[in-house]
């Protein structure tokens, strides 16, 4: 993770999680990260193509310069990007795994913003990972970020976290407790064709 919204977000999710494969919706507190709270949203994994925005902070919005709260976070995305974006989002929710993606955003004037987002699972209604805690923060701040929007978003990088060293349905039910340092799955992305595929490769690195 580059982006300091990033680390911090990440920080406290598994602080709140203490060793579980995630913490509860219920459990993450907004004046606990006051200071990047403009920067988070949370999305409702409600399947494989709908993942609405239920939550979206003001710096968020502001990028799009609009309200994106109720919008289907796919939606945000590039026609060739929408599978892989859909991939990651569905394992993140489906295997407890954290996810982190570098964007490129475009203005109407085709001036590009590089933006980090994180993408962290939390339990809400049941015993699955229905909601996704997230933060979207620039790199470097362009003058016209906030007063011209990002029109057009496309994927530049994207990797998976293990926050407790496996996968969780790799995990035997008495290991889950567990809490090592996270390893990184890298997803290199060769050409658009094998974006909607990922490969896990062993041995990644932080």
């Amino acid at each position: 993770m580059k982006h300091l919204t990033s680390r911090e977000l990440y920080d406290y999710w598994n602080r709140v999680r203490r060793g579980r494969p995630a913490p509860r919706r219920n459990e993450i507190e907004p004046g606990d990260i006051r200071r990047i709270l403009a920067d988070t949203f949370i999305l409702e994994a409600a399947g494989r193509d709908r993942f609405p925005i239920r939550l979206a902070g003001t710096r968020m919005c502001g990028m799009y310069c609009r309200e994106i709260k109720g919008g289907n976070f796919l939606d945000l995305w590039t026609a060739n990007d929408r599978n892989a974006i859909a991939t990651l989002a569905t394992a993140v929710a489906a295997d407890a795994a954290a996810a982190v993606i570098t964007l490129e955003g475009r203005n109407a004037r085709g001036k590009a913003v590089a933006c980090e987002v994180l993408l962290l699972p939390l339990l809400h209604a049941g015993p699955d990972y229905d909601r996704i805690l997230g933060s979207c923060a620039p790199l470097e701040r362009p003058y016209w970020l906030g007063t011209e929007p990002v029109v057009r978003q496309t994927l530049v990088s994207l990797r998976l976290l293990w926050p407790n060293e496996q996968p969780s349905f790799m995990r035997r039910t008495s290991d889950r407790g567990t809490t090592t340092a996270a390893p990184v799955i890298p997803f290199p992305l060769p050409d658009r064709r094998r974006r909607g595929h990922l490969t896990v490769y062993d041995g990644g690195k932080r």
